[in-house]
């Protein structure tokens, strides 16, 4: 078989598999026949023609023609036998065209006849020595049925990408008057290649005449972008329909799709074919193959006199498969509710503490403000972060109880806090706690080295390798190993060295619920979570740590700095913290950690001062709205 690539190098390779009537005194016909392909598989489209009894030009452009047609990426050709009569002669070839679509190659068997010219051996020309049965005026055409998108599902099956409009924009076959001028002005509007323009000819040519044709579907908001260079195509209409493509109830997980004139498919090379899709992030580009599916692809000729097209080749594609989620819609929705209100940008994460599974990632970006990352920003925690070095001290016998005298100071250790605590209080650790002081978690740098604190944060997941099926990754937190005290104590309130995103947090949280972290998945179905090799699952704290930072944290809504979290009829648990906003020395991340009912969960509120009141009441809205046993 002679292989385009194998050419330069190489050299060429040549299968005959017989030649029939022609002695060794005589091996012109081989050479013309081998001659003949080699240029044809080569591009050299006026050789080959040369080598024909057509005239040049027209021998030229239906070669070169044909295959631009299919869209084929490479084209292989392998001698076959020969049969020699007098002054004719019969060849065989094989051929396989890529057709550049991720697919199958098409292999055919071929034939053409070679006439006797003197000494010269030249091919008989027509269009059916490309492929059997094409006609003068003829043309090939790929032609391509792409399945609807399967959907990505909440964990009770609910669809997570909503019905909402869009706009499909083709043709009317039986109006376009000039096909490929509508093809190329088409691809030029939307930012296709001139070289899809023949794909669009294709499909024009092949589709019902009456019936409305589909060429690019657009959102909205492109559709109107690109009005003014869609007029301009002839024969051009479109239609406004539903489809579950762009409007998602969990944006950050789901991710975003593109269609046939996504910017990054255009740079990305992908053939062009109506009905595509593709995830560009999130699950949607994860989970591409499986919930796309594969398109029917056949290969046809369309006859010049019109009727209906010869199929020579089809493949069979197959539809997507749905992709089942941990997310909890009704959990979902009432953390999108709990910020629905607000007038700053925020988030909120949740999770079942009892296994890691996400249940809500929802988040709100408020006019004038930067948003929020829930899951793969990199922000400090501040007194959130308490809970991490409580349960550190508290491990150590002896060093921490509720009730231990630590002074809630104005500053100690270069630590101050903020925001300001009363005046008047309790000597006492608990009441430190419920009003998230600084100074006095700084003091527990006393009672801790770096090496027990950082243990301590990967007790509670942060820093901790662990992947979810995201584009772009996730981030999972970090602390460095703290060198002195001063440094020991920045990182014990939350700054200093210590990063984290709301889901950190939210896993943090289902710590003190559940007792141990569990490492967090979004995916049920096809492929539920697994540990990946080497991971480590940290080890487990001690009963009466987890049950004194539970009392500890339900005295910070109870009768603490979050008392407007308060709930009826059930504890809400929780703590709060400050801490600068990376980039934006005016504003603060305020944060409320905590959990109800099995669901752990975090809020991050972007706000102009260090209180605590935005995040405080972000939490109560939400924990309000949690459904029972969810």
């Amino acid at each position: 078989m002679i292989r385009l690539g194998s050419l330069v190098c190489a050299g060429l390779v040549v299968i005959i598999a017989g030649v029939v009537g022609v002695g060794q005194s005589d091996p012109s016909v081989t050479a013309s026949v081998k001659a003949f392909l080699l240029a044809w598989q080569n591009h050299d489209y006026s050789a080959a023609a040369a080598l024909t009894t057509g005239q040049p030009l027209i021998v030229k452009s239906t070669l070169q023609n044909a295959y631009s047609q299919l869209g084929a990426a490479d084209l292989s050709l392998g001698m076959g036998p020969i049969q020699v009569h007098g002054d004719t002669a019969v060849a065989h070839f094989n051929a396989e065209v890529d057709l550049g679509r991720g697919g199958r190659p098409w292999n055919y068997e071929g034939r053409f006849t070679l006439l006797r010219h003197g000494s010269q051996w030249l091919v008989a020309w027509s269009p059916s020595v490309i492929v059997p049965g094409l006609g003068v005026g003829d043309r090939l055409a790929v032609l391509t049925k792409v399945p609807e998108r399967a959907p990505l599902l909440d964990s009770s099956g609910q669809p997570l990408i909503y019905r909402s409009e869009a706009v499909e924009v083709g043709v009317r076959p039986d109006r376009v008057k000039h096909k490929r001028a509508t093809a190329l002005k088409l691809a030029k509007a939307t930012g296709l290649a001139s070289s899809e323009a023949d794909q669009m000819v294709g499909q024009i040519k092949a589709a019902p005449p009456t019936r409305f044709l589909e060429l690019v579907q657009l959102s909205p908001r492109r559709f109107a972008h690109l009005s003014r260079e869609l007029g301009r195509v002839p024969n051009l209409t479109h239609v406004v329909v539903t489809k579950r493509l762009f409007k998602s109830a969990v944006p950050d997980i789901t991710g975003q799709i593109g269609t046939e004139a996504t910017k990054e498919l255009i740079e990305g090379g992908a053939p062009y074919r109506p009905g595509t899709t593709v995830g560009l992030s999130g699950l949607q580009q994860t989970y591409q193959t499986v919930l796309a599916g594969t398109p029917t692809t056949t290969v046809v000729v369309q006859r010049t006199k019109g009727g209906p097209p010869k199929i020579l080749k089809s493949w069979q594609g197959r539809s997507g498969t749905p992709v089942k989620t941990t997310i909890d819609l009704r959990v979902q929705q009432a953390a999108q509710r709990a910020l629905s209100g607000l007038g700053l940008s925020g988030a909120v994460v949740a999770v079942q503490a009892s296994t890691g599974k996400i249940l809500a990632v929802a988040e709100r970006q408020a006019d004038g403000l930067p948003d929020v990352d829930p899951i793969g920003g990199r922000y400090q925690p501040g007194q959130a972060f308490g809970i991490v070095p409580t349960a550190a001290a508290l491990s150590k016998p002896g060093a921490l109880y509720a009730d231990k005298g630590i002074p809630c100071n104005k500053h100690i250790l270069g630590v101050v806090n903020d925001p300001p605590v009363p005046k008047s209080q309790p000597a006492r650790f608990s009441y430190d706690f419920a009003h998230a002081c600084s100074t006095g978690f700084a003091q527990l740098s006393y009672l801790l080295n770096g090496t027990e604190l950082q243990t301590a944060a990967q007790q509670f997941g942060i820093g901790v390798p662990w992947r979810l099926p995201l584009r772009p990754d996730p981030f999972i937190g970090s602390i460095e190993k703290p060198g002195n005290l001063t440094q020991t104590a920045a990182d014990v309130v939350g700054a200093g060295s210590v990063l984290v995103s709301p889901l950190d947090m939210a896993l943090a949280a289902g710590v003190v619920d559940s007792g141990s972290w569990h490492r967090p998945s979004i995916v049920t179905s096809p492929t539920g979570p697994t540990l990946t090799s080497g991971e480590k699952v940290p080890v487990k704290f001690k009963t009466h740590v987890i049950s004194q930072l539970q009392q500890l944290m339900a005295g910070t809504v109870s009768t603490g700095v979050a008392r407007a979290a308060r709930l009826s009829g059930s504890t809400l648990y929780g703590e709060v913290g400050t801490a600068p906003l990376p980039g934006h020395p005016k504003l603060k991340a305020v944060w409320f950690i905590g959990f109800r009912g099995g669901v752990a969960f975090a809020v991050l509120a972007v706000a102009p001062s260090a209180v605590y009141d935005p995040a405080v009441q972000i939490a109560h809205s939400f924990a309000e709205r949690l459904p029972a046993g969810s």
